[in-house]
């Protein structure tokens, strides 16, 4: 960019002083851009990260040893929802574990789960 081209701040329109490549006047330009940029998604993305977090720390408190069953009516009650999940595992067997982070659940007999930890490190 020639040195006489005077570029604006992309959240106020201000001047900017400083490198050729900087984009906002102040951190708190750049901080109000961002957010508001982000903002379409924020609600929704919010809401389903907040049910997530909330179905791992009901599979962690009801599985503080790792590995044990409970009831698809008891892990309800505790407002564990079922259609949340990050990422499914399927065995060789074809077993799928359904997982919250690292904390996961295999559906098993008669709307029971096992509930497991997974240790590996990513």
């Amino acid at each position: 960019m020639p040195k006489n081209e005077e570029k604006g701040c992309l959240e106020c329109g201000g001047k900017i002083i400083g490198r050729a490549d900087k984009k906002f006047c102040s951190d708190q330009c750049r901080v109000a851009y961002n957010n508001k940029l982000n903002s379409d998604e924020t609600n929704y993305i919010r809401n389903v990260n907040n049910v997530l977090r909330k179905n791992r720390r009901i599979l962690m408190e009801a599985n503080p040893s790792g590995k044990t069953k409970m009831s698809r009516e008891k892990l309800t009650q505790k407002g564990f929802d079922f259609n949340y999940f990050t990422n499914i595992y399927k065995t060789k067997e074809g077993s799928i574990y359904y997982y919250c982070y690292e904390q996961g659940y295999l559906p098993i007999e008669n709307n029971w789960y096992l509930l497991v930890e997974r240790k590996e490190n990513f």
